[in-house]
């Protein structure tokens, strides 16, 4: 990842959580991942026959979600086995509830919008 010299200017902790909501910030993301956890195994074979897109445009969210370790993909013969990643998953959850804590105001009685 290439970062701008603005973007280095933040915390470290603050483009590692970027990154991470970024790669969450796509519904056919999300699908993927929530299909995933459903199987509750690995899945080998092509995850585009259960998406309403393209194989090509599934790969593209496939590839983000590696990025970021959501998901583990392991080549097995000419097929891809795709499983959740449970360990950075866990980390997401604890950087999402960190992040939560840290915007969350003490009192409702204090926003005035």
């Amino acid at each position: 990842m290439i970062l701008s010299k603005k973007e280095r200017s933040f915390e470290k902790e603050l483009i590692t959580s970027a990154c991470l909501f970024k790669a969450l910030a796509h519904p056919a993301r999300l699908a993927i991942l929530k299909y995933l956890a459903e199987m509750k195994t690995c899945m080998t074979g092509n995850i585009a026959e259960e998406m309403p897109l393209s194989r090509t445009t599934v790969n593209q969210h496939l590839k983000e979600l590696k990025k970021v370790g959501l998901i583990k993909g392991t080549v097995e013969g000419v097929k891809t086995n795709y499983c959740i990643n449970p360990d950075n998953v866990e980390w997401l959850k604890k950087t999402l509830q960190s992040f939560i804590e840290k915007i969350e105001p003490n009192d409702s009685k204090d926003i005035n919008c």
